[in-house]
């Protein structure tokens, strides 16, 4: 029987009470099961943290010693138990290292999926499907009116672009899936990174999901016109308002943050609405329950064939 406050939204994020661990805490917790490195899903401060390899390492290099006072590498797919609850991460596809967590409780099975998406990724592990009875999904983009674009079409609007290129993204996961494709799909452009990207490249290298060419640059090395992409993180993307012969452009799925008609460039890392309804039917529950944004197109959209309860 499905135990409906099995999971519980509080003030420190997702807590299982029969297990008594939290799925990515917002503050710090006894013990904390992390789905994936981005800094909404992981803190620092736990004294206990289960997660993947590459998630304790991105977390190392973000929070050092307060990365977590006692840090359980979990592979994929290898089942561990806190109290009462099996627990097994499976590949979520969001960022490298990223996992949904399937916990199994009295015959029941819930499954986590954190952040995730479907689109092909060279950068990460590709997301594996898995049933259950309770998907506890992410509706970052659950809305009808929202559908990713081809990747592929988007990332060859770069070729398009003569001169340099000021491009915006997350340090973590998204600059890492442009440099691929970057190389792949745009392969005149040269790549140019800011100092607080490499060191994320420096892991994904070491788990060998980063090929392509790239270097550091300076300040400076932006005025030389020469067919350059500079990608930078979000805070150097604004402060560079003033920086005149490039074109500014932002990586996301994010409307808001594109910044004209002209140069959009919409690259997500979650799901889009025809992708979670994929999912929904991929892992065929009995109930839905959502959170990390808006459920309510979600609990329309089965109302009448299937339980969608909102979390948050």
């Amino acid at each position: 029987m499905i135990r409906e406050y099995f999971l519980t939204l509080t003030a420190n994020g997702l807590y299982c009470s029969e297990g008594d661990f939290y799925l990515d805490p917002l503050k710090p917790v006894p013990t904390a099961v992390i789905s994936h490195a981005h800094a909404d899903h992981a803190i620092g401060g736990h004294q206990q943290v289960f997660a993947t390899e590459a998630t304790l390492a991105f977390m190392d290099l973000r929070y050092g010693k307060n990365a977590g006072k006692a840090k359980q590498i979990i592979p994929y797919h290898q089942k561990f138990t806190i109290k009462e609850v099996q627990i097994t991460l499976i590949p979520a596809g969001h960022i490298l290292g990223s996992a949904q967590v399937l916990m199994e409780f009295d015959g029941v099975r819930y499954l986590y999926t954190g952040d995730f998406k479907l689109q092909p990724d060279a950068t990460c592990e590709m997301l594996e499907w898995v049933k259950a009875d309770v998907l506890i999904t992410e509706t970052t983009f659950a809305n009808p009116a929202i559908k990713h674009p081809d990747q592929v079409l988007e990332i060859e609007k770069l070729n398009r672009i003569s001169g340099n290129i000021l491009l915006g993204a997350y340090a973590l996961g998204k600059s890492q899936r442009l440099i691929q494709m970057i190389n792949q799909f745009c392969p005149e452009k040269e790549i140019l990174v800011h100092r607080q990207i490499d060191p994320i490249n420096r892991v994904y290298e070491k788990f060998g999901f980063l090929s392509g060419k790239y270097r550091l640059y300076d300040r400076k090395s932006i005025k030389t016109q020469n067919n350059f992409i500079y990608l930078v993180p979000p805070f150097t993307f604004h402060s560079y308002i003033r920086a005149t012969g490039l074109r500014r452009i932002f990586a996301s799925g994010w409307k808001n943050l594109q910044t004209n008609p002209q140069d959009s460039l919409y690259i997500s890392d979650h799901a889009d609405w025809r992708d979670i309804l994929l999912m929904i039917d991929k892992v065929q529950p009995e109930q839905v329950w959502t959170l990390h944004g808006n459920g309510l197109h979600l609990q329309q959209y089965y109302s009448g064939k299937l339980r969608v309860k909102i979390l948050n």
